[in-house]
């Protein structure tokens, strides 16, 4: 039986709800047919959870690691910092981090770092290097550009992130996941809100598996897509996130684990729900912060693989007026929904037109995009159709 929080006054109507029975079978349907070891997904509305549910191998209380989706939480942390004064979008990144006087770099503004447009896509970072300043250093140091900051548009999986993470901790002289407890998961009230998780939870972390099978040379091209370059994000790399060591580092672009219904519920923050208030009265974010946090910053850009424009915002991409199914989002969604896919096949957006906020989760890698892009589409599709009942 699919679990609800009954203490809200839609959760009966939804409970009971046609298509709300048709999202719970969407996400259940490659579990029942053995195509994915476990799924999990949670809707959230108004500062609670509506729908919260898993299924296949893991248990209910399981934890996931939600790889890029943890780039929200991590940008959120540093639109503190911009509303506070602290963090200047069009200040240099040199001002904090002295490698970036080196190989060209110069010119990277703190902006960039936010919209994938910094110009070192591929620098290479060890995870376990964070714990050690003076490794940080090095690697910051060494990184070349590949192209003028703000000129494209490629998507860097976690160098970017590091970058800002490295100032927010010069900034606030704490770590990284001491300020995410002070600054968010406390005001929240979400404990379990971890990026880098704690030795005492890893019992919770469903394990990665990768299912399917790669698309082949000729696959792209008959769909007129140029073949994917690789990047950091490989089957190694993914699968690592079983180890312990890679399990305890704050990667801040993807090293978050929780659940659905906790990444549900840091999105109803975004929208200005607190533990018990709305309207951002008990948020953490003052409204006008969002708002300038969702205005679209990569206009005239495109990705290069998709051939789509590129609509970024400060560490979250924009469903926009059309092409959304390929941003992360179903055809359904309202325009104005935000969030941010994670690698294998994590989804998490809000929709602050209707309130709500969906996550699913799954320890079922996909291999193959299309497949993986179609459950997304879905799925989405599911959630937004949900706002119809109301």
């Amino acid at each position: 039986m699919m679990r609800t929080d009954m203490r809200h006054p839609l959760a009966a109507t939804l409970f009971s709800s046609v298509k709300m029975e048709a999202l719970q079978t969407r996400v259940e349907r490659e579990v029942k047919a053995g195509q994915l070891p476990s799924a999990q997904f949670a809707i959230a509305f108004e500062g609670k959870l509506v729908a919260f549910e898993t299924y296949g191998s893991a248990p209910h209380e399981a934890l996931y690691p939600i790889f890029s989706a943890t780039k929200t939480v991590t940008a959120s942390l540093a639109w503190q910092a911009i509303e506070s004064g602290d963090l200047d979008l069009n200040r240099p990144v040199k001002d904090w981090i002295s490698g970036f006087r080196e190989n060209g770099k110069s010119a990277v503004l703190v902006e960039h770092l936010f919209t994938h447009t910094a110009g070192f896509p591929n620098a290479p970072f060890r995870p376990t290097d964070y714990w050690d300043a003076e490794k940080r250093q090095a690697r910051f140091k060494q990184w070349r550009l590949d192209w003028a900051p703000g000129s494209r548009f490629v998507y860097h999986p976690t160098s970017t992130l590091w970058t800002l993470v490295e100032i927010l901790e010069q900034i606030y002289q704490q770590s990284f996941q001491q300020l995410l407890l002070d600054k968010i998961a406390s005001p929240l009230a979400l404990p379990e809100l971890f990026v880098g998780c704690p030795s005492s939870e890893h019992s919770r972390i469903s394990r990665l598996e990768h299912v399917g099978v790669s698309p082949t040379e000729q696959d792209y091209l008959s769909r007129k897509l140029p073949v994917p370059p690789v990047t950091e994000v490989t089957e190694e790399v993914i699968t690592s996130y079983n180890e312990k060591d890679n399990r305890l580092v704050p990667t801040p672009g993807g090293g978050g684990f929780m659940s659905a219904a906790t990444l549900a519920l840091f999105y109803q923050g975004l929208l200005g729900y607190g533990p018990d208030t709305s309207d951002y009265t008990e948020s953490p974010w003052k409204k006008e912060t969002v708002m300038l946090a969702r205005q679209v910053r990569t206009q005239g850009l495109k990705d290069p693989l998709l051939g789509v424009p590129v609509s970024r915002g400060l560490g979250i991409v924009i469903a926009g007026t059309s092409q959304r199914n390929l941003r992360g989002f179903g055809h359904n969604n309202h325009p104005l929904s935000f969030g941010h896919e994670g690698a294998g096949g994590q989804i998490a957006w809000a929709d602050p037109n209707s309130g709500i906020s969906f996550v699913y989760l799954t320890n079922g890698h996909e291999r193959n995009p299309f497949i993986r892009g179609r459950r997304t589409v879905s799925l989405c599709n599911h959630a937004a159709d949900l706002v119809a009942d109301w």
